[in-house]
């Protein structure tokens, strides 16, 4: 939270959920100035805005502190509109959302508090009052817009994932034996590409496929494949095989299986096709946004348009945060310490109480970085041979946090990526 003079800050813990919003407004000496409960629709935030200025007007109050949870998407709206009214600005509004498991813990100091929204909105409240706050104040509408491209476009590839594991099933089913191959035996380099669905979906059963001469699966293999194998016998052969291996299903299921896995098939396609056009979009909302920010980030070899926009689009300006510590900490990306007397665990767990997305997105960059980046795939290797057990996991997640000390030190600095510089941001 920034530095603020509390005893001249009104502190507001709203309780938000589907259809109303029930708040409850402390002074820093926990005297109860507001309660009450409002619609969670424009006319209801009017009216919660208006009980407010009222309630500064004239007073000793210069600061206005509104916290609430950050439950799903129901608390978005308010967050905004509190943000940009134009009857708090003047009162210097700050906006925060919290997370949930912080405003729980703190409730559990209140012994034999019950379970009411006007509690709830009071704990809140209390949070803010006695200075727990650590995260950034809502950045409003254009991070916002650039939040939910990137996070719909995160969803869009969590959908192909889920599609493309659900099909493994089918895929066995039809083909058991293409599914278990290993990546030296396999004929093509996933079951997504080209031939693969070809042989998938446009052959009925697997009879169709073993009882095939060798020369017609080749130029099978070549159409398919645009003539992309050096050595298409090889890859026939390898298939007439694999089919005489399989097993043999009833016919009734032939035909079920080749339409659920075609539907799979085309669904991914579909995902694929909307996240070609959301990134355009995303193009478009970051060069508007922070440009120079953006070209600091794209400039470290591994990290894209993609990982840049979604870094950028969940932290806002580097300047929310004061150290590459307090940014870190806002991801998640921090272990908790396990020590009693003269024992230190070497074992300790990742935080993950900070924004997911941002986590995901740095995790995901690092492992691109490490990559491209001589000294960041060193890096991970010697921390991937210091353990036995989640090698790779671990070695991820340090070299991720090691990624975060050179982000903060280029967008702090306004500087592009040099290897003979990476020292003195580290």
């Amino acid at each position: 939270m920034k530095k603020l003079d509390f005893l001249s800050t009104l502190f507001v813990g709203i309780d938000v959920s589907s259809k109303s919003n029930v708040i409850c407004a402390l002074d820093f000496q926990s005297n109860k100035l507001l309660q009450g409960s409002f619609p969670n629709n424009q006319p209801g935030s009017e009216e919660f805005a208006s009980k407010v200025a009222s309630l500064l007007e004239g007073s000793k109050f210069k600061t206005v502190i509104f916290a609430l949870e950050s439950t799903s998407f129901y608390g978005i709206h308010i967050a905004n509109y509190l943000s940009s009214c134009s009857l708090l600005l003047l009162h210097n509004p700050y906006v925060y959302c919290l997370n949930p498991k912080m405003i729980a813990n703190y409730k559990k100091s209140f012994l034999g508090l019950s379970k009411t929204d006007p509690i709830d909105a009071f704990v809140i409240a209390d949070f803010a009052r006695v200075g727990r706050i650590n995260v950034e104040p809502w950045r409003g509408s254009q991070y916002l817009a650039l939040q939910r491209l990137t996070r719909h476009r995160l969803h869009l590839v969590e959908c192909i994932t889920k599609e493309k594991t659900y099909m493994v099933s089918n895929i066995f089913l039809k083909f058991s034996e293409l599914s278990v191959l290993k990546d030296d035996e396999h004929p093509f380099t996933s079951n997504h590409t080209a031939t693969a669905t070809a042989i998938l979906t446009e052959m009925l059963s697997l009879e169709d496929l073993a009882n095939m001469p060798i020369e017609q699966l080749v130029d099978f293999v070549c159409r398919t494949s645009k003539n992309r194998f050096a050595n298409p016998e090889k890859v026939a052969s390898i298939l007439l095989q694999a089919a005489r291996n399989s097993y043999r299903l009833d016919k009734c299921l032939y035909e079920p299986l080749t339409i659920s896995i075609a539907s799979s098939f085309n669904c991914i396609s579909a995902y694929q096709a909307e996240i070609k056009i959301i990134d355009k979009a995303i193009d478009k909302a970051i060069k508007g946004l922070n440009p120079v920010e953006y070209q600091c980030l794209i400039s470290i070899p591994g990290i894209g348009p993609v990982f840049a926009a979604g870094i950028l689009s969940e932290i806002g300006s580097i300047s929310s945060f004061h150290s590459h510590e307090a940014l870190a900490m806002y991801a998640g990306l921090v272990w908790k310490q396990n020590q009693s007397g003269n024992f230190s665990a070497d074992d300790t767990r990742m935080s993950k109480a900070g924004n997911k997305y941002l986590r995901y997105y740095l995790i995901e960059a690092a492992n691109s970085v490490r990559n491209n980046v001589p000294e960041y795939g060193n890096f991970y290797l010697k921390k991937y041979a210091e353990v036995k057990t989640h090698q790779h996991k671990r070695a991820l997640a340090l070299t991720s946090r090691k990624l975060i000390r050179l982000i903060f030190g280029l967008l702090a600095n306004n500087q592009l990526y040099s290897a003979k510089r990476v020292s003195l941001t580290e």
